[in-house]
C-alpha cells in the first residue's frame, strides 16, 4: 500500500510538472562563462527563472554553477570538454568517476534536474582534423555504463553537440549527406542516439554564413522571406536554417535515421564585431527564430515537427573568448556580461520582454580614462598591454564604441583592463597617462563598464542555492519520489 500511495502521490507531482512543461516552448539557453567579469551563479539562475527559461546547456559540470541550478527547476545539459575524452574513452574507472563527481551527487543530494550529458563539443569539427573522433563512441559507452550503474540511465541521456560542418550538400538539402570521413562514426552515433531515446544535436550559425560569404543573400539568412529562395524540387527554402535543419535531415536519411529527433545545441546572432552584427540584426534574427520555432510549422522535410529543443547562444556575453573567428565571438549574449538585455525580446516562456538581472554585486561606480593634462604620444604600447588582456573588440569597425576618437579609444582601453584588475588603483597607472573618475565616461551607445565583484554573493540570489517557495518544494519532493521508485524498479 505504501508503495501504491508513493507512486500515486509521484504521478499527480510528475503529472502536474509535466503538464506546465509541456505548456512552455522548447527554448533554452546556452550559459558560458568564459568571462573575467562572472556574475555569481545564483544571480544568473535568477534571471533564468525570472525569464522562466527552464532549459540551459552548460559547456562543463562547474561545481559552483550547479550548486546554483539546485532546486531551481530547471533542466539542465552537462558537458564532458574535449580535453575531458581520451581519459574516459579509455578507462571505465574514469567514466565512473565523472559520473560520480559531476551527476550522481547534484542528482541525489542536491536535485539538480540534470538531463543530458554532452560528450563532447562539436568534436568533429574539420579545424580538429579528426584528433577526438576516436574517443567519442568509446567514451559514451563507458558513460552509458557508468550511469547504470548509478542508476539514472533511464533518466540522463548522452548526446554528442555536432558543428553543421559533420554533414554537406552539393546544392540542395535533398542532396544532404555526412563528410565522408564520418558515415561510419555518424551512423554509430545515430544508432546510440536512437537506442537511447536521446535526439541528434546540431549547431546552426545563419550569421557565419553571412559573415564568411560575400555573395550569401542577406535576407536568406532571417526568417521574414526572401528574395532568393532555394528550390529543391517540391520544397522551396525562404532562409538558411530550414535548409541547412533539412539538409541534416537527409544526411541522417541516408544512414538509416532519417526520423531522429533533432534538437538545435547553439543558435543566435552576435550584437556587435562584424557590420551585419548589431542590434537590429540580433533581435531580428532571434525573434524571427522563437516564433517560428513556437509556430510549430516545422520544416519541407518535417512539416509540423519543431525541433526537440532550441539552445539560444548564448545567455551573456563572454568577452575572455578567443576573437580568432572574429571580433563578434565575445558578443553572442541576449544579456551583457552582467545580465541586463541587450534589446526587447519575447522568448516565447510568458514574459513579453525580457527582464534584467537583479542584486548584481558591482564593484564601486568608478572608471579609469586617459589623463587629459598628459600628452598620448607614447600610449600606444600601453594600449596594447591593456587591450591583450582585457577585451578591446568594441572600438573595432562594426562595434558600439566605433568611431569615439583616440582619447575615447585610450580611455575604453584603459579602463577595460581596469575593471578586468578588479579596480586595482595600480592597474590604472599606465606610466602616469591613467588617471582614476567617478563621472561614467560613457559615450552615447559606447557604454564603459564597471566590472562584477564575483567574490561576493547575492541576497536576493538565495533562490538560485536552493528551493525557494511551495513550487521547488513540490519539485524536490516529486523527483525524490521519482527516484525512489526507479530505485525500486517501479518508475
Amino acid at each position: 500500500m505504501a508503495a501504491r500511495a508513493a507512486a500515486l502521490l509521484a504521478a499527480i507531482l510528475l503529472g502536474a510538472l509535466g503538464a506546465a512543461r509541456r505548456a512552455d516552448a522548447a527554448i533554452g539557453v546556452n550559459w558560458g562563462t568564459v568571462s573575467s567579469h562572472r556574475a555569481p551563479p545564483g544571480v544568473v539562475v535568477d534571471l533564468m527563472r525570472a525569464n522562466r527559461i527552464s532549459k540551459v546547456k552548460l559547456f562543463d559540470a562547474d561545481p559552483g554553477v550547479l550548486r546554483a541550478l539546485a532546486g531551481s527547476g530547471i533542466q539542465v545539459m552537462v558537458g564532458v570538454t574535449n580535453g575531458e575524452l581520451a581519459s574516459i574513452a579509455g578507462s571505465q574507472a574514469a567514466a565512473d568517476a565523472w559520473v560520480a563527481q559531476n551527476v550522481s551527487r547534484y542528482v541525489g543530494r542536491g536535485g539538480v534536474d540534470i538531463r543530458y550529458i554532452a560528450v563532447g563539443n562539436e568534436p568533429f569539427l574539420t579545424s580538429y582534423q579528426g584528433q577526438f573522433e576516436s574517443y567519442i563512441i568509446p567514451a559514451m559507452t563507458n558513460i552509458q555504463q557508468s550511469l547504470v550503474k548509478a542508476n539514472l540511465a533511464s533518466y540522463v541521456k548522452l548526446v554528442v553537440p555536432c558543428n553543421a560542418d559533420a554533414y554537406e550538400s552539393a546544392s540542395v538539402p535533398s542532396q544532404g549527406v555526412f563528410r565522408a570521413e564520418l558515415t561510419q562514426i555518424m551512423t554509430q552515433l545515430a544508432a546510440f542516439l536512437s537506442s537511447s531515446g536521446a535526439p541528434f544535436i546540431v549547431n546552426i550559425y545563419p550569421f557565419l554564413s553571412l559573415y564568411q560569404n560575400s555573395d550569401f543573400p542577406q535576407d536568406y539568412a532571417f526568417f521574414e522571406g526572401s528574395t532568393h529562395p532555394l528550390v529543391d524540387g517540391p520544397n522551396v527554402y525562404y532562409n538558411a536554417f530550414d535548409g541547412n535543419f533539412d539538409t541534416l535531415v537527409s544526411a541522417l536519411g541516408k544512414i538509416g535515421y532519417g526520423n531522429l529527433p533533432i534538437a538545435i545545441g547553439e543558435i543566435g546572432w552576435p550584437t556587435e564585431g562584424a557590420p551585419s552584427a548589431n542590434l537590429t540584426a540580433a533581435r531580428a534574427f532571434n525573434q524571427g527564430l522563437i516564433n517560428r520555432i513556437t509556430s510549430n510549422k516545422g520544416t519541407p522535410l518535417r512539416p509540423g515537427v519543431p525541433p526537440a529543443d532550441v539552445y539560444l547562444f548564448s545567455l551573456l556575453d563572454e568577452e575572455q573568448k578567443s576573437i580568432l573567428p572574429g571580433n563578434f565571438e565575445r558578443h553572442w549574449g541576449i544579456f551583457s556580461f552582467d545580465g541586463q538585455a541587450k534589446y526587447p525580446l519575447n522568448l516565447g516562456l510568458g514574459n513579453s520582454v525580457l527582464k534584467n538581472a537583479k542584486e548584481v554585486p558591482y564593484l564601486p561606480s568608478r572608471w579609469c580614462v586617459a589623463n587629459p593634462a598628459r600628452n598620448l604620444d607614447s600610449v600606444s604600447d600601453h594600449m596594447k598591454l591593456a587591450c591583450s588582456m582585457a577585451d578591446c573588440t568594441t572600438l573595432y569597425y562594426g562595434g558600439s564604441c566605433y568611431g569615439i576618437g583616440q582619447k575615447g579609444n585610450v580611455s575604453y582601453a584603459f579602463n577595460s583592463y581596469y575593471q578586468q584588475q578588479k579596480q586595482d588603483p595600480n592597474s590604472c597607472d599606465f606610466g602616469g597617462l591613467g588617471m582614476i573618475t567617478y563621472l561614467d565616461p560613457s559615450m552615447g551607445e559606447c557604454r564603459f563598464l564597471v566590472g562584477v565583484d564575483d567574490n561576493k554573493s547575492s541576497s536576493a540570489a538565495s533562490c538560485g542555492t536552493g528551493c525557494c517557495g511551495v513550487c521547488c518544494g513540490l519539485w524536490v519532493l516529486a523527483f525524490w519520489v521519482f527516484m525512489y521508485l526507479r530505485m525500486m524498479g517501479l518508475a
